[in-house]
């Protein structure tokens, strides 16, 4: 048995979640703003610490949460937020690798999910997994479903300003399967799985929002 505080040590945090989680609600609420009046199921791949799909499910409460994500320690810190919130909005994480099939995506069935958040994941993983966000997502999504990514990405083949060339070269010193995505890349990616690129949204220091629906 885990010792009494334990909730607490296993809390991680990250600086940038606190700064952008309400932002990153702002866009969920105005995509997802005719469609409060049913409960909607989520999927969000690649939680991290769990702070984002804690968040969310505060502000929204008619989207039931299933987190995920690919480490232990990240698992148990999207356990610890729970127990501390109590929130029954929000299921038990499960572990689960993007870059896998979607059959192996821990039980999540296909045609199941009106939501797919991915914040910050398609720079921080290989070409393979981004593929395997898209191919999943399309197969994963109901019908008008939406896949959100959030990140910083590249246009046409460039990276600009400064700090997103910067960013990217310390991403592929860490990882040489890391990067910044393409924008039209991974369009090509969402037509090829069923999906279109239905809005950018600009957001702070360069990021954008890509929303994705599956047509």
């Amino acid at each position: 048995m885990r010792p009494p505080g334990y909730v607490l040590q296993d809390m991680l945090l990250s600086p940038q979640a606190e700064r952008n989680w309400e932002s990153l609600c702002c866009v969920l609420e105005d995509v997802l703003e005719n469609q409060s009046h049913r409960q909607l199921f989520a999927l969000e791949l690649g939680s991290g610490t769990g702070q984002h799909v804690i968040r969310f499910a505060q502000k929204m409460p008619f989207v039931t949460w299933q987190p995920s994500d690919i480490t232990q320690e990240c698992l148990d810190s999207i356990k610890a937020y729970i127990a501390a919130t109590r929130l029954k909005t929000v299921l038990q994480p499960v572990q689960l690798d993007a870059g896998q099939p979607w059959e192996q995506w821990a039980g999540v069935s296909r045609g199941s999910c009106d939501i797919i958040a991915a914040i910050n994941l398609v720079q921080y993983c290989s070409f393979k997994t981004a593929q395997g966000v898209f191919t999943g997502a399309g197969q994963v999504l109901k019908q008008n479903g939406l896949l959100l990514t959030y990140g910083v990405f590249a246009i046409n083949g460039t990276i600009t300003p400064a700090c997103n060339e910067k960013l990217d070269s310390e991403l592929r010193k860490l990882n040489p399967e890391w990067g910044l995505p393409d924008m039209d890349v991974l369009r090509q990616l969402a037509y090829t799985n069923g999906l279109r690129l239905e809005r950018i949204i600009e957001m702070e220091d360069f990021f954008k929002c890509l929303i994705f629906r599956k047509t």
